[in-house]
C-alpha cells in the first residue's frame, strides 16, 4: 500500500473537508474514526490517502500531549510524503482549547521535519490569508478580517487577533516565519522560504488569496515533501494546494465522476451549532415545512432530567420521521445568551439520540451540524470509517459510513457533517437532494 497523504482532523467536520478535497479529485481516501486496525486497512486496498478523524479542537494541551503522540506514531507508519494536522480555516484555537501551537510542537517532536508549513487560506471556502492576516466570508456574504468576523465572538475560542503569527505566539514559542504574497508572486518563492528558514523559523505561514498563490504554495511544498516528509498544521487549503501540484505532475486522473445522489425523504438533521449561518439554515428549513424539535442542553445534560429528556426527544423524532416529515433536532438558534463550553458532553448526548433514532426508523441520510458537537456525536455510532460519496457544497460532502456489522442500520448510512460556518441558506434541501 503506497500512501501519498495522511491526515488527522482536529474535528470531524474538518476531516470530511480533506476527505472531499482528495477523493473528489481522484485520490482514493479513507477517513478512519480511530487509528485503523490491520483488518480495517485491508478493507480498502486501493487507498492512496489515509485520515483519522479526531476532536482535539475542543481539547486541552494536556489532553493533546497525552493522545496526539500515539496518533502521529500511527500516521508515521505509512511513510507518506505529507502528514497533515488539519485545522479549521477560521483557525479558531486558544492556549487552553484546541491549541494549534501545541499540535505544532508535538508534530515536530514526532516527525522531526525541516520546518512546519502553515497553510490556512482556502479560497474554495472563501478564506484568505494576506500578509499573515486571516480574512473570511460571513453569513452576510461579505469578507471580514477574522477579528471582525462572527468567529471573534465564538463562545470557546474567539478569534480576536487576525495576524496568525501573533495569534500563535500565545500558544507556542516556536519561531514562525511568513512567505507572503509578494514572494509567492515572484519568480523564486523558494528563495523566500530559504530566507525564513535561515533566519531561524521552525514553522512558516504561507499567504493564500487565489488560485495563483495556491498553486505556488502547492508546487513549493510538494517539492519539499519529495525530499523529506512534511508535517503541516493547516486547513484544507493545504490539500487544495497539493492537488494543484499533483495535477501538474499528472498524478491524478483527468476526469472524476461526481454523480449527485437522488432526492431522499425524510431527512434527519441534528444540530449542536450556535453559528448565525446554521441559524439561518434552520429558520429557512422550518419555514419550508421541516418539523423542528428544540432540545434544551441543560435539561439534556442534567443527571436528574437527561433520561426523560432523551426519551421524549427520540419519541418526537421517530413520530415525525415515520410520518415522512423532514425533521430537525436543534439545541440553539444562534448564539446562546449564556454560552457554556460543553461541546463534548452535548455532542455525546446528541450522538446517543441519533443512534437510537436511526435504529428505530428507516432514515438513510443524516445531516449533523456543528464542528465540536459533530465530532463527539459521531463517535457514539460505533463506526470505523467514512468514505466520500458525493460533493454537496464546499467543505461538507456526502459520506458513506462503514460499520463492522454489515447488517447494522448504521452501515452504509449517508452522512453529512457540516461546520457552523458552512453552506448556503438552503443547504438542508441541497443535502436532501431537492435542489441542485
Amino acid at each position: 500500500m503506497s500512501i501519498l497523504y495522511t491526515f488527522y482532523g482536529d474535528d470531524f467536520t474538518g476531516s470530511t473537508d480533506v476527505l472531499e478535497q482528495l477523493a473528489s479529485n481522484g485520490v482514493p481516501t479513507v477517513l478512519y474514526l480511530t487509528p485503523p486496525t490491520p483488518a480495517h486497512l485491508t478493507a480498502f486496498p486501493e487507498a492512496k490517502a489515509i485520515g483519522i478523524a479526531g476532536d482535539s479542537r475542543s481539547r486541552s494541551p494536556r489532553w493533546m500531549s497525552t493522545h496526539l503522540p500515539a496518533i502521529f506514531a500511527a500516521l508515521k507508519t505509512f511513510n507518506a510524503p505529507i502528514v497533515h494536522y488539519k485545522v479549521c480555516s477560521t483557525f479558531d484555537s486558544s492556549p487552553t482549547h484546541g491549541s494549534i501551537g501545541r499540535a505544532i510542537e508535538l508534530g515536530r517532536e514526532a516527525f522531526n521535519p525541516r520546518f512546519v508549513p502553515i497553510v490556512v487560506g482556502a479560497p474554495h471556502l472563501r478564506r484568505y490569508v494576506a500578509f499573515g492576516n486571516l480574512f473570511a466570508a460571513a453569513s452576510d456574504g461579505a469578507i471580514h478580517r477574522i477579528d471582525r468576523h462572527p468567529m471573534s465572538h465564538h463562545p470557546v475560542t474567539p478569534m480576536r487577533e487576525a495576524d496568525l503569527r501573533i495569534h500563535l505566539k500565545a500558544q507556542t514559542a516556536t519561531p514562525i516565519g511568513l512567505v507572503d504574497l509578494s514572494a509567492l508572486q515572484s519568480e523564486a518563492p523558494s528563495t523566500a522560504l530559504e530566507t525564513q528558514l535561515a533566519a531561524g523559523s521552525h514553522a512558516v505561514l504561507f499567504d493564500t488569496v487565489d488560485t495563483q498563490t495556491q498553486v505556488a504554495v502547492g508546487e513549493l511544498l510538494w517539492q519539499q515533501a519529495q525530499q523529506q516528509t512534511i508535517f503541516s498544521a493547516s486547513s484544507s487549503g493545504l490539500t487544495a494546494a497539493i492537488i494543484h501540484a499533483w495535477r501538474s505532475a499528472r498524478l491524478l486522473p483527468e476526469s472524476i465522476p461526481n454523480e449527485k445522489p437522488g432526492n431522499t425523504a425524510p431527512l434527519l438533521v441534528l444540530s449542536g451549532s450556535c453559528s448565525p449561518v446554521t441559524e439561518r439554515q434552520i429558520r429557512y428549513a422550518l419555514a419550508d415545512g421541516y418539523h423542528g424539535i428544540n432540545l434544551d442542553p441543560p435539561t439534556l445534560l442534567s443527571p436528574d432530567t437527561a433520561a426523560s429528556a432523551a426519551t421524549a426527544a427520540v419519541q418526537k423524532a421517530v413520530t415525525s420521521l415515520t410520518s415522512g416529515r423532514n425533521t430537525i433536532l436543534y439545541t440553539s438558534l444562534g448564539p446562546p445568551d449564556t454560552p457554556e463550553a460543553h461541546g463534548d458532553s452535548l455532542g455525546t448526548a446528541l450522538g446517543l439520540l441519533l443512534k437510537e433514532i436511526i435504529t428505530r426508523t428507516a432514515v438513510r441520510r443524516v445531516l449533523l451540524c456543528g464542528g465540536d458537537t459533530s465530532s463527539h456525536a459521531v463517535q457514539q455510532l460505533g463506526l470505523y470509517a467514512l468514505t466520500w460519496l458525493a460533493d454537496m457544497q464546499p467543505g461538507a460532502p456526502l459520506c458513506r459510513t462503514h460499520a463492522d456489522d454489515p447488517q447494522s442500520h448504521l452501515h452504509h448510512l449517508e452522512l453529512v457533517l457540516k461546520g457552523g460556518q458552512v453552506g448556503t441558506e438552503d443547504f438542508f434541501d441541497v443535502v436532501r437532494g431537492a435542489t441542485p
